[in-house]
């Protein structure tokens, strides 16, 4: 019986906690219309659903990442998960539970991973950067 109660707080417990983590993710993008003007720059607003209420504040830097998922069409036919960072955004506003953000930085470098996509775009994952 003590086994019992022992696993039954066990599962509660991990379930509750699967329950209540939360992925901040970009859910819109917003940019400028393109002009066809050379050398312009096309600004983008990123929104997140992460705000004052996880202590953002304007200036806070977030990671920016991106999950990509392959198979290997070989000999296990495994799934692999690869949670790669795309970049960092700055928060321009924050409200309790979302903020509007601009691009700092886009990993693309020749060191970086090739991305199907290039920017970042609505799903990618944000965290705070810890320095």
């Amino acid at each position: 019986m003590k086994r019992l109660k022992t696993f039954l707080a066990l599962f509660f417990t991990i379930f509750a906690v699967s329950l209540w983590s939360k992925d901040y993710v970009i859910y819109s993008v917003v940019q400028d219309i393109p002009m066809g003007d050379e050398n312009e720059l096309i600004k983008k607003n990123f929104y997140v659903n992460m705000g004052s209420d996880q202590g953002l504040e304007k200036g806070t830097v977030l990671n920016v990442f991106r999950t990509i998922s392959r198979v290997d069409p070989y000999e296990t036919k495994k799934r692999y998960i690869y949670k790669v960072k795309v970049g960092e955004v700055e928060v321009l506003h924050a409200e309790n539970e979302n903020s509007i953000t601009q691009l700092v930085s886009f990993n693309d470098g020749e060191k970086d991973p090739l991305f199907e996509i290039e920017g970042f775009m609505i799903g990618d994952l944000v965290s705070v950067k810890v320095d």
